[in-house]
């Protein structure tokens, strides 16, 4: 098995925490054998979980409220400078790759940066990137209950002012309404290798 690494803006690869890992050969023993690319010790079911975050018009939701329709959920920051935008580009380009297959999902960004990242910011940045795109930010509580629910590293680097900057790992994980967390994309993937998995996965709930 092999330990599964994330990219962050300013380090190349960091270990994720929480003990996720991946196989090469997942089991064929579920309705998505045929969908997986990778499978996660302790199974699907160890990922994921209920969250409580506010949404970017400034109400409070919960996951059952966002995850109304195949997500690509994705944990950034809208201050990162090169791996957020290019993830959440890929992600919304995948978006409308499936639209076109007549698949509608939502893209949505949880921000590992409350502090800078209010629901206005999170609003103007999503919407750039997608008009669909739910942007997610909380207390710092909130967020790092959602955090550890889907087994995410974030870690703000010292800075002597507010332009830090964040390490982060950087999967973004489709998560199915009536199934929860089913699979993980890395960021080497293109937009339509991860429009073709999630179709896969849609087909086959």
């Amino acid at each position: 098995m092999i330990k599964l690494i994330a990219g962050t803006s300013t380090v190349a690869m960091i270990a994720l925490m929480g003990g996720i890992w991946y196989l090469t050969n997942p089991s064929d023993a579920d309705q998505f054998a045929d969908c997986r690319a990778s499978a996660v010790a302790g199974g699907s079911g160890a990922i994921g979980g209920p969250f409580e975050l506010v949404r970017e018009d400034g109400v409070t939701v919960t996951d059952a409220e966002v995850i109304t329709a195949p997500s690509l959920l994705y944990f950034g920051y809208t201050f990162c400078p090169d791996v957020c935008p290019l993830d959440g580009a890929r992600n919304a380009e995948a978006v409308d790759v499936l639209e076109s297959q007549g698949i509608q999902t939502t893209p949505v960004m949880i921000t590992i940066d409350p502090a800078r990242d209010t629901p206005e910011v999170m609003a103007e940045y999503t919407d750039y990137l997608h008009p669909r795109m739910i942007g997610l930010t909380g207390s710092e509580q909130q967020v790092k209950a959602a955090s550890q629910a889907y087994k995410t590293y974030y870690k703000k680097q010292p800075a002597d002012d507010d332009f830090y900057l964040m390490d982060h790992s950087t999967f973004t994980y489709l998560v199915l309404p009536e199934h929860g967390f089913v699979e993980f994309f890395r960021r080497d993937l293109s937009a339509e290798q991860v429009a073709e998995t999630v179709s896969c996965f849609v087909k086959n709930a």
